[in-house]
């Protein structure tokens, strides 16, 4: 194990014996650090926290502090934050709270710029970026390989789907489906198309795409038809794609509404 001498560490944390600590760290009682889990100088690090293996947490990065909740009283819930995630300078996430889930996770290989942060009760997936100072309130759920541009507030209780890429600057006040593209402010957002870059990118064959594609079509563009239907519709027309079927669970289970495709101003 290498710690810098300078590095103020809990007896009670557990550290495994790879984990490399850098100066001036603080690493408080119910810390849990997995194999080969880099901190870079001035880190702090609260618990009940279970780090992973092979993540590299840096400069001024405050991990696992008490959630920004008024009601919160100081009772014991927890962060998960699994394997080979990058979190930058100054990011900041926070454990659950006692009315949510009672804990934060965060999954695999994600990257997290500077200045970005994770709010109590969240649940991000993996390989999920979140760019320069995005900010996720509480209770925000966010799907596998989602991208989340720099700037970009999402509201409490909203969900980001799979592979879902918003624009930086963004304001999310609504669910973002899964493989949609969208930018814009709260009240003004849209959908300016599928994310097929990022489905190429990641094996998706061109006929899966084809029948992404076709979803959204009689989604956002069947104006005959009321919310409900056009979900039926992609049911009976579009068939063994499990892409689809996450897409039509995603709308059926929204409890905030879906971003609807708007005109540009």
């Amino acid at each position: 194990m290498t710690i810098h001498p300078t590095a103020v560490i809990s007896d009670k944390a557990e550290l495994h014996p790879t984990v490399k600590v850098g100066p001036f760290c603080v690493i408080e009682e119910g810390v849990k650090i997995g194999a080969g889990t880099s901190i870079a100088a001035h880190v702090v690090l609260s618990g009940p926290t279970i780090i992973g293996e092979n993540n590299e947490i840096c400069s001024f990065a405050t991990i696992g502090g008490a959630p920004q909740d008024i009601g919160y009283k100081g009772e014991p819930t927890e962060l998960i934050i699994g394997n080979g995630n990058l979190i930058r300078e100054y990011v900041s996430i926070h454990r659950g709270t006692p009315h949510g889930t009672g804990k934060t996770i965060v999954g695999n290989n994600n990257m997290m710029m500077a200045y970005s942060h994770v709010g109590h009760d969240c649940d991000v997936g993996d390989y999920v970026i979140l760019v320069n100072a995005a900010t996720l309130g509480g209770h925000v759920q966010v799907g596998d390989r989602a991208t989340v541009g720099g700037l970009v507030g999402v509201h409490q209780f909203c969900r980001i789907g799979m592979f879902a890429f918003i624009g930086g600057g963004s304001g999310v006040g609504l669910d973002v489906p899964p493989f949609a593209m969208v930018t814009g402010m709260r009240g003004k957002m849209r959908i300016s198309g599928l994310n097929k870059v990022g489905m190429r990118r990641n094996g998706f064959t061109r006929e899966t795409i084809s029948k992404i594609d076709a979803a959204f079509r009689i989604l956002y563009r069947s104006p005959d038809l009321l919310h409900k239907d056009a979900i039926m519709k992609v049911e009976e027309e579009i068939t063994d794609c499990e892409f689809v079927d996450e897409l039509v669970t995603f709308f059926r289970t929204s409890k905030r509404g879906i971003v609807k495709r708007i005109k540009k101003d």
